[in-house]
């Protein structure tokens, strides 16, 4: 769904109602403002409206590609809302979590936070960012989820591993094995970049997209003519997955 960002509302499933922990993945692994990360006025909207017909746990999790403290990066964004817990990835406990694919792309297990595993209804929450030439939504935003240490490779830096394997295929693969249930991009601004996904410039855009994660990367990257070649990836494995499904 394409919304207006002067009309965004934010309409909750009635799922939502029933939900004991809802989890919120903000795009926000660096202490610099919107749009390069998710701003303040969204996951306050966000809150707001979850606290309308819930008292569920709200938890937020999020870590530094760089392995920073994630409290004080919360603190500058100004992520300080009321009954709301503020985690770090990188002080989680780690599961293993197999890949549903039948034949996964890269990876046939992820290490994820356990947390993750207690939460009824999950919402990826990410300004609206092209990196590199390639969309970077909220399906991407998933492997701020990953602990660094177990994916940084042999030379040490963030990802290394996975970029290794083909990263648009781990992204992919990510996707089927953490199903979350929402995908919001704040697309009032539209943040461009070339390599650093903290450094860039900004357009006005004055779009929200609100959904399913894929149909959500889908409908922005369609809208905006960008390319996002990780969901070419989970449109194959749709197809076989469906094509198994016809064979059972």
């Amino acid at each position: 769904m394409i919304l207006d960002a002067e009309d965004f509302v934010f309409e909750l499933p009635p799922r939502v109602r029933w939900a004991r922990r809802i989890l919120i993945k903000p795009c926000a692994g660096y202490a610099v403002p919107y749009p390069a990360t998710t701003s303040k006025e969204i996951l306050e909207k966000v809150i707001t409206s979850i606290r309308a017909v819930s008292e569920a746990d709200i938890i937020l999790l999020e870590g530094s590609p760089c392995q920073e403290e994630m409290k004080p990066i919360y603190r500058t964004l100004g992520y300080e809302f009321p009954r709301v817990i503020a985690l770090d990835v990188k002080d989680s406990v780690f599961v293993e979590v197999e890949n549903p694919l039948v034949r996964p792309f890269a990876i046939p297990t992820f290490w994820v936070p356990n947390v993750l595993l207690y939460c009824d209804y999950l919402i990826s929450i990410t300004p609206f960012k092209v990196v590199g030439k390639q969309g970077d939504f909220t399906i991407k935003n998933l492997l701020g989820l990953l602990p660094v240490s177990k994916y940084q490779g042999g030379n040490g830096s963030a990802w290394s591993a996975l970029y290794d394997l083909g990263m648009d295929k781990v992204i992919a693969d990510l996707y089927f094995t953490l199903p979350f249930d929402m995908g919001v991009i704040d697309g009032r601004k539209k943040f461009v970049g070339k390599d650093e996904p903290s450094v860039g410039k900004t357009q006005d855009c004055g779009k929200i997209f609100v959904g399913e994660p894929y149909e959500v990367d889908l409908e922005a990257s369609q809208s905006m003519g960008v390319a996002t070649e990780y969901l070419q990836w989970i449109e194959i494995a749709k197809t076989q997955v469906g094509s198994e499904e016809d064979d059972g």
